[in-house]
């Protein structure tokens, strides 16, 4: 019996991806383990390999086709002994978004991709034996203002009905008008000229865009700047370099922020935490993100047990990390969590600056560059290493007395070094 291969979910906020390459052709022979495409997801291109052997019928989806949705049929595998696909057993291939023309005013909607054949039907939000499908908060809200869910109709997956549907619904069951008018809105134009050139986004540009803007009008942020003194911070890189340098390793002041910040969540676990409609997570284990610049998107790789470390390791993971995420080579659980994310600009000469907090995650440090300064001591002009740091903060999470306590014990671990190293 032919054998359907389905799109996977490779991260668990994945809904599509691209199929990026078959390293497979019709008619091709394979065995479980081997790999058979790259698919492009929200965060990296991963590598596919075959769960089952047999003999390659049909390649469902083109090389290159974009918005294939996770659990769609991409492929069929026949068992031995079969000759050909069964009539009817693929579904038509989707189109490839290279096709689709690149958008000026408002963009086009693209195809949904098949979905597989023994795919269970989404619910739908109406009553079904008595049943609503409706997100626990809905319930709760449409029950504080006296609505039948039964008359709202839900705008969530498979009609299910969420928060902002409640919200918007009037006494009577139906949407609210103004909030309908306000979804409705065009995107201005946007004119072009010849010369100008169309560069379509990548999988993980689109998910960048659509959560930076979901983070600044869902997250309240608010930001603490401090400056930092970091001339022992750069004496004991030196000293630090001078033991690790015959290992060929070679650690950066990032590598030693890393750290600094992984021993200051440790002392404020409070701060280690995210936020829910229903509780507050603080996490057990202290886990750094780190956003590396890629050339199709920002990715944010993670050093796990950070404050568990010395820079010597932080360094030698932070390169591995990093170099496989430029390729998108990282693996899923190397991505995937984090309770705090460093992004340092410093090494391109910004100064200071503002970063955007990664939900779910409470906390993102800016980190500028390090350069001389006057500064006063005791009185006296004297020349320092300074850096300027900025914390953005989730403010239903960490107050800012909290975030305040957070930075003053990371000022002592990146202006006395030898703490955080003992």
């Amino acid at each position: 019996m032919a054998i359907n291969i389905l799109m996977p979910a490779l991260s668990p906020t994945m809904t599509e991806g691209k199929l990026a390459k078959w390293h497979v052709e019709v008619g091709d022979t394979v065995k479980a383990g081997q790999v058979m495409c790259e698919i492009e997801t929200d965060k990296a291109t991963m590598e596919v390999e075959a769960v089952d052997e047999g003999r390659i019928g049909q390649l469902v989806v083109p090389e290159g086709a974009e918005g294939v949705k996770v659990n769609a049929v991409i492929a069929i595998l026949l068992e031995e002994g079969e000759k050909a696909v069964p009539a009817g057993a693929a579904p038509a291939a989707p189109t490839p978004a290279a096709a689709e023309p690149a958008a000026v005013v408002a963009p086009t909607p693209k195809a949904a991709a098949p979905a597989p054949p023994a795919a269970a039907p989404q619910p739908a939000a109406t009553p079904s034996e008595g049943r609503i499908f409706a997100s626990p908060l809905a319930k709760r809200i449409a029950a504080d203002k006296g609505l039948d869910l039964s008359k709202i109709k839900g705008s969530g997956p498979g009609g299910r009905i969420v928060k902002a549907d409640v919200e918007q619904a009037k006494p009577g069951g139906a949407p609210a008008a103004a909030p309908k008018a306000a979804q409705a809105l065009t995107p201005q134009a946007v004119f072009t000229a010849p010369g100008d050139t169309r560069v379509p986004h990548t999988s993980i540009r689109k998910v960048i865009a659509r959560r930076m803007l979901e983070s600044k009008q869902q997250v309240p942020h608010f930001y603490l700047t401090v400056e930092f003194e970091i001339d022992a911070l750069l004496a004991a890189r030196q000293a630090i370099n001078d033991v690790v340098r015959k290992q060929g390793a070679k650690v950066s002041v990032n590598d030693m922020i890393i750290k600094a910040c992984a021993k200051a969540l440790r002392d404020h676990p409070e701060c280690n935490a995210s936020w829910t409609e229903d509780e507050m997570i603080q996490y057990g284990a202290v886990d750094i993100s780190v956003a590396v610049a890629t050339d199709r998107g920002l990715i944010t790789p993670i050093v796990r047990n950070a404050d568990m470390k010395g820079v010597g390791q932080i360094s030698v993971e932070m390169k591995d990390l990093a170099g496989r995420a430029k390729v998108g080579k990282l693996k899923l659980e190397e991505f995937q969590g984090g309770g705090f994310t460093i992004s340092n600009l410093g090494m391109f000469g910004v100064n200071d600056f503002a970063a955007i907090i990664n939900p779910p995650q409470a906390m993102i440090l800016a980190v500028g560059a390090g350069e001389e300064r006057a500064v006063v001591r005791k009185g006296q002009i004297v020349v320092r290493n300074m850096m300027n740091c900025t914390l953005a903060v989730d403010h239903r999470v960490v107050d800012g007395a909290m975030g305040a306590q957070y930075l003053q014990t990371l000022r002592a671990y990146i202006e006395q070094p030898a703490a955080m190293l003992a």
